[in-house]
C-alpha cells in the first residue's frame, strides 16, 4: 500500500505527513487495519524499541470544578456520581504514588480539578512533589493543575516537577462546542509556559466526542506544532450526568486507526494510551501496544481502569517490556525534556471514512465510576 510505505518512510525520517495522508489513515477500511498497525509499529519500534512506559495517576483534588468542559465528570453542573474531596495531604499522596511505583510506574501524574491553581495550591503541590521524590528514587513527577498564572510554572519546576500536562483535547475550530469557560488559546499558553520554565510538556487529545476526521487531524497537527514530549490519547468515557453521556462514537478499529494516525504525525514523541482504552479498545488493547509506547496503570481520575496485574500480563504476553527508571524514554535527539532526566542505556532499536455507529448492544456497563476513595491505601486496582 503506497500510502503506508510513504508514511513509514516519513516516520523514520521524522518528517511530517501531509494532512491528506493523515486523513487517509483514518479512512482506511477494517480489511486494511492490520497493515496500518504493522506500518505504524515500524515507526514506533524505530524510536522506542519494544519498551512501554507506565504512568500512574494520583487525583489530588476531585470534583467541584467551576469549568464547564462537556466531557468531564467533575465539571460545573455534573450529575455524575463521583467522589468529591479536597486536597490530599502530601503524605497521603505520596503513599498513593508509591502504590503505582510498586506496580512498575516510572512517572506519577498529580492531578487536581479546577480552573487553575492558586499560589497556595502551588505550595501544596510543591510539598507533595518533595514527599514523593524523597520516598521514590528515580520517579518522574508530572503536574496537571489546569491553567497556570505567571510564575507558577517556574515555581513547580523549582519544586522538582519534571513535566506539566495540559491537553488541547480537540481542534481549535470546535473547542467552543465542548467548553465555554476558557478557550483553546488558554490551553496552548499554559503548555508554552511549562516549556519556557524548563518542564517537559505533556499535551494530548480526547477522541470520540462527535468530532470529524478533520478535527482529529487538526488537533494532532496543532500538537505536533506545539512539540510536547508526550501526547496522551484519551477516548471519551461517556459518564452519565454529563452532556456527552450518549456519545458512543468509537469502535475498537476506529480507536486503533486514531492511534496509528497520531504515531505517524508524532513519530518520535511519547504517545500514551490513556483514559477510555478499556471501554473502547476492549480485547484489541494488545494491538495498541504496537502504536503507543506508554500507558496509564490502574485507575483514572474518576473511573476504574483495568487491573494493574492484567496490564502487566498484557504487556508481557504481547512481547513488550516495561521501561525502567534507568532508561531514557525519548530518543537521543529529543532528550532534555520528558524522560530526559534519567541516564540513557543506548540508542533505540532499529526498524525490525465513514465510521459506523456502535450498535445498541454497546457495553455501557464498562464505564465503572471509581468508588474506592482517594486510593491512598490500595495498590493499583487491588
Amino acid at each position: 500500500m503506497d500510502l503506508l510505505n510513504t508514511l513509514v518512510d516519513k516516520g523514520l525520517r521524522r518528517e511530517l505527513p501531509t494532512r491528506e495522508e493523515a486523513l487517509a489513515v483514518l479512512a482506511t477500511s477494517d480489511d486494511e487495519l492490520l497493515d496500518v498497525v504493522a506500518a505504524a509499529g515500524k515507526v514506533r519500534r524505530q524510536w522506542f524499541g519494544r519498551r512501554v512506559k507506565l504512568n500512574y495517576l494520583v487525583n489530588l483534588k476531585s470534583g467541584l470544578c467551576p469549568e464547564d468542559c462537556s466531557y468531564c465528570s467533575q465539571r460545573l453542573g455534573s450529575k455524575a456520581e463521583i467522589l468529591k474531596y479536597t486536597w490530599l495531604k502530601p503524605d497521603d499522596a505520596s503513599k498513593a504514588a508509591a502504590a503505582g511505583v510498586a506496580g512498575g510506574a516510572k512517572r506519577v501524574c498529580l492531578v487536581a480539578s479546577g480552573r487553575g491553581p492558586t499560589d497556595r495550591d502551588v505550595d501544596r503541590v510543591s510539598e507533595t512533589i518533595s514527599a514523593i521524590k524523597e520516598q521514590n528514587e528515580g520517579v518522574e513527577v508530572c503536574a496537571c493543575l489546569g491553567l497556570l498564572s505567571d510564575g507558577q510554572a517556574e515555581r513547580l519546576r523549582a519544586a522538582g516537577a519534571d513535566a506539566y500536562n495540559h491537553n488541547l483535547n480537540t481542534s481549535e475550530a470546535t473547542y467552543g462546542d465542548i467548553c465555554t469557560t476558557h478557550d483553546f488559546s488558554d490551553r496552548v499558553s499554559t503548555v508554552q509556559q511549562a516549556q519556557a520554565a524548563g518542564m517537559s510538556a505533556c499535551s494530548g487529545l480526547i477522541a470520540g466526542m462527535g468530532e470529524t476526521d478533520a478535527d482529529l487531524v487538526d488537533v494532532v497537527f496543532a500538537l505536533r506544532e506545539l512539540d510536547p514530549d508526550s501526547v496522551p490519547v484519551n477516548f471519551l468515557i461517556p459518564f452519565e450526568g454529563t452532556p456527552l453521556a450518549k456519545e458512543w462514537n468509537l469502535t475498537p478499529q476506529r480507536a486503533l486507526r486514531i492511534l496509528a494516525m497520531v504515531r505517524f504525525v508524532c513519530p518520535d514523541i511519547e504517545v500514551r494510551l490513556a483514559g477510555g482504552r478499556e471501554v473502547h479498545l476492549r480485547s484489541l488493547q494488545p494491538l495498541a501496544l504496537h502504536l503507543v509506547n506508554s500507558l496509564f496503570l490502574g485507575d483514572y481520575l474518576t473511573s476504574e481502569g483495568q487491573a494493574g496485574k492484567d496490564d502487566l500480563a498484557m504487556i508481557a504476553d504481547a512481547g513488550f517490556e516495561v521501561e525502567g527508571t534507568d532508561t531514557t524514554t525519548l530518543p537521543e535527539h529529543r532528550r532534555g525534556g520528558c524522560g530526559g532526566a534519567q541516564p540513557a542505556t543506548g540508542a533505540a532499536e532499529a526498524p525490525a471514512a465513514t465510521v459506523p455507529a456502535p450498535s445498541d448492544e454497546t457495553r455501557r456497563d464498562l464505564v465503572a465510576v471509581r468508588r474506592r476513595g482517594a486510593g491512598t491505601d490500595l495498590p493499583p486496582n487491588a
